[in-house]
């Protein structure tokens, strides 16, 4: 007999993992190290593959926190045009297949660099209108 001590949750919608907050420090540490990266491949292919895939995961993350954040936003404003032509951007670097060399994990450092900035933005355009008082 098998029991799990596992529980799957049901959460089509996504409000659990939104309220989630991502774990950004690590990641960020990873980004500058692979950024900091010179010359030729000097790790294994399958290496940048697992630090590919790291990445890649963690850039549709926070795209989607990205997405959640300049949603917030009404349709005409500047940070949301932004983020919308960030978003578009990831979603095409993020279609392509992973390679496993340097140049490739690159990228997707690159990436994830990028949309930290545009959520950094995001937050600081959203949160005035929180703050706002509601009084006349």
């Amino acid at each position: 007999m098998h029991t799990s001590s596992h529980t799957v949750l049901y959460d089509p919608t996504g409000l659990i993992e939104a309220e989630l907050p991502l774990d950004r420090e690590p990641y960020e540490c990873l980004v500058k190290a692979v950024l900091a990266w010179t010359g030729k491949d000097t790790h294994a292919t399958r290496d940048y593959e697992q630090i590919g895939l790291q990445l890649t995961g963690h850039a549709r993350a926070v795209a989607a926190d990205v997405r959640s954040r300049a949603s917030q936003l009404p349709k005409d404003s500047g940070p949301r045009a932004l983020a919308d032509v960030v978003l578009h951007e990831a979603e095409g670097r993020l279609s392509v297949p992973l390679e496993g060399t340097v140049r490739c994990v690159q990228n997707r450092a690159r990436l994830v660099r990028a949309l930290y900035e545009r959520l950094d933005r995001l937050e600081a355009a959203v949160a005035p209108g929180k703050a706002a008082p509601s009084g006349g």
